[in-house]
């Protein structure tokens, strides 16, 4: 069975931006500097917890686009999908209606995670609840909800190239 290759989280970004994370990274300051810029963890460790966080933010800029039924960390999910976050939606005919299911799933390394990067993943799936494409639309919507969205995201991947470089 062959490895698997390791995600490459920096993919699309600027040539001279990805080779200047490389470098910090091969000089041993990339840690170093992420642990300095986000500090803090967040107390966001149970799904009950992170059901009322992702409820707050979804009531305060997506009141309008649907219930939530199940929000959960997933310990299977960076694993299986090689992904941060899921969003699905189940659609089933319950008598003469139509009912529908909407469940967001976060990896469960997002509990040990600066809170900034906890809030840029719960934000990014929120989007797909209202736009279900990668395009402009949903992230003008991120950055609505979460203004430093793209910065956010830069350093999450970021540090998720540090952790994976920690592993080999």
């Amino acid at each position: 069975m062959r490895p698997k290759p390791t995600p490459n989280y920096l993919a699309g970004y600027p040539t001279a931006l990805v080779a200047q994370v490389q470098q910090l990274l091969e000089q041993g300051k990339l840690a170093n500097l992420l642990q300095q810029k986000y500090p803090q963890t967040h107390d966001v460790r149970t799904d009950k917890a992170l059901y009322d966080y992702v409820l707050a933010i979804k009531n305060e800029y997506l009141g309008n686009v649907g219930q939530l039924s199940k929000v959960t960390y997933d310990s299977k999910l960076h694993v299986i999908k090689n992904a941060l976050g899921t969003h699905t939606t189940i659609s089933r005919v319950q008598g003469g209606n139509l009912k529908s299911k909407r469940e967001i799933r976060i990896a469960a390394m997002f509990r040990e995670m600066p809170p900034e990067f906890l809030r840029m993943i719960v934000v990014h799936e929120l989007a797909h609840m209202k736009e279900r494409e990668h395009g402009k639309a949903f992230y003008q919507l991120c950055m609505h909800m979460e203004p430093d969205y793209p910065q956010l995201e830069f350093d999450l991947r970021a540090y998720l190239t540090c952790v994976e470089a920690d592993r080999r």
